[in-house]
């Protein structure tokens, strides 16, 4: 890769986020109802494709990639912290992973509040595989692959094109 331009692995990165962005709705339009871990999942890459987006118009820029480095770290570190909820490694938010605190002293009313205001797709749930995995560790795999192409935009200490 050392002769594609900083440049263009930004912009790669950006279209991988992109890409990753249409595959997340794709699921959605065929009834995969996101949790809330999946929409929080999107925003670094919302985020990254719009700074790939910058640098495609404005040029490439050291500090425009470190962003986009930034925000693939982020993805990364999301979809990582999903997993670990998926494989009950460590507990998730309890409002998306079933948990009802303080049930006992909880009255009826406040319980029926938290009930309805809770969301519908778990967090801790895994809806769909692929290889034994779900779709937060295919995220966290394909952003780790994004956050790689990002540091190799990064590192160049000045934009070949």
């Amino acid at each position: 890769m050392n002769d594609i331009s900083p440049r263009m692995l930004a912009v790669l990165a950006g279209l991988g986020s992109a890409a990753l962005l249409a595959a997340a709705f794709t699921f959605q339009s065929l009834g995969y109802a996101p949790c809330e871990l999946c929409i929080l999942q999107r925003w670094p890459h919302v985020a990254a494709a719009l700074i790939a987006l910058a640098i495609w118009f404005l040029g490439w820029s050291r500090w425009l990639a470190v962003l986009g480095l930034a925000a693939a770290g982020v993805a990364v570190g999301l979809a990582l912290y999903h997993v670990g909820v998926e494989y009950r490694w460590w507990p998730g938010p309890s409002h998306c992973s079933g948990g009802v605190g303080n049930l006992a002293t909880m009255s009826t009313q406040d319980l029926m509040t938290q009930l309805q205001s809770a969301p519908v797709v778990r967090c801790d749930e895994v809806q769909w595989r692929l290889f034994t995995l779900s779709m937060a560790a295919w995220n966290m795999l394909c952003s780790a692959g994004l956050l790689v192409i990002w540091g190799l935009s990064a590192r160049h200490s000045r934009a070949a094109g």
